[in-house]
């Protein structure tokens, strides 16, 4: 990989994702870093069908704090990982309200301090809910870099790094969108789309 190669491949991702951006709904940044935490091994359009059940009932960190374990268990159920899930999200919302006075912190160093809530979910918070430069990694961005060739590691810190030698930091926020959604839609895991793929020939990947 080298700086040329990689503005390359982020233009032709732009004209591949017309709209890139976060697919989970969320009003605040509070709302944000629930449903980040609830969009652990499911997907964003089923975090979006539960999550706008439970902010109805629980708008605020305050009020979630309040809610027992039970009636969030039954609400997040169809996600998966709900007991863990369920302690999580009411332990974020119960520090969130005591210790930061109901303001999500800014800072990745706070965030992580937050149970349940990882780099990876602390840098969405930033980038998606601050605009925050970050460069949050989970497996479709793993997947992407060792495709196209950004990195050859599967250790998250060593890929965002690996990616923020080549991509400028203005980049950041949006980079990340691209190769999420690339990854998502085009270039899966599994059955990736590459007979007509635009990026085939950065790709590492045996066709």
């Amino acid at each position: 990989m080298n700086n040329k190669k990689s503005e390359e491949i982020l233009n032709e991702l732009k004209l591949i994702i017309q709209n890139p951006k976060c697919e989970l709904d969320f009003k605040n940044p509070f709302e944000l870093v629930i449903a980040v935490t609830l969009s652990a091994q499911t997907t964003d359009k089923r975090v979006n069908e539960i999550t706008k059940i439970l902010f109805m009932k629980y708008p605020d960190a305050e009020a979630l704090s309040n809610a027992s374990f039970d009636s969030i268990y039954e609400i997040i159920k169809p996600l998966g990982l709900a007991n863990s899930k369920a302690k999580n999200i009411i332990s974020i919302a119960h520090d969130i309200h005591n210790i930061y006075n109901d303001i999500v912190p800014n800072t990745i160093e706070e965030l992580t301090k937050l149970n349940g809530v990882g780099r990876k979910t602390a840098s969405v918070v930033l980038a998606v809910g601050f605009n925050i430069p970050a460069f949050p990694i989970d497996t479709h961005l793993i997947r992407m870099a060792t495709r196209l060739g950004y990195s050859k590691s599967n250790n998250p810190l060593i890929v965002e790094k690996d990616y923020k030698r080549y991509i400028k930091k203005d980049d950041w926020i949006i980079a990340h969108h691209l190769f999420l959604l690339f990854g998502r839609y085009h270039c899966k895991a599994i059955n990736p789309s590459c007979s007509d793929c635009k990026l085939k020939k950065y790709c590492k990947f045996d066709h």
